[in-house]
């Protein structure tokens, strides 16, 4: 099974080199292992993952890596907040749609 297009798992330590210096745009999931939402749309992430070649589909589990959540004033889970070039692009806050997180993807991602 090829680990290419897979959700990418991001920690305090790794966010600067995994997000912010990323050479394509990252869709960070902000997410908890209680989270009933955030699994609900953890299968969408996987699919949109492979679907999406011009954008890497990562998570961070905020309660082992308060830090980088506190950084981006993330309050609500799940939040999704889209880095370009370093950049925060915009942002989702709960679980939004498969068709949703398409079109905010196509929106946002001009190829």
């Amino acid at each position: 099974m090829s680990e290419h297009n897979a959700v990418k798992t991001v920690s305090d330590a790794s966010f600067e080199s995994d997000v912010l210096q990323a050479s394509q745009p990252v869709l960070l999931d902000f997410w908890a292992q209680w989270c009933a939402p955030c699994k609900q749309i953890a299968p969408i992430l996987e699919e949109l993952a492979q679907t999406y070649q011009g954008v890497q589909i990562a998570k961070i589990n905020v309660e082992q890596h308060p830090a980088t959540a506190a950084r981006f004033g993330v309050r609500g889970i799940p939040t999704l907040i889209l880095f370009k070039n370093g950049a925060v692009v915009e942002q989702i806050v709960g679980a939004p749609s498969k068709a949703k997180l398409e079109a905010f993807l196509e929106q946002h991602l001009s190829l």
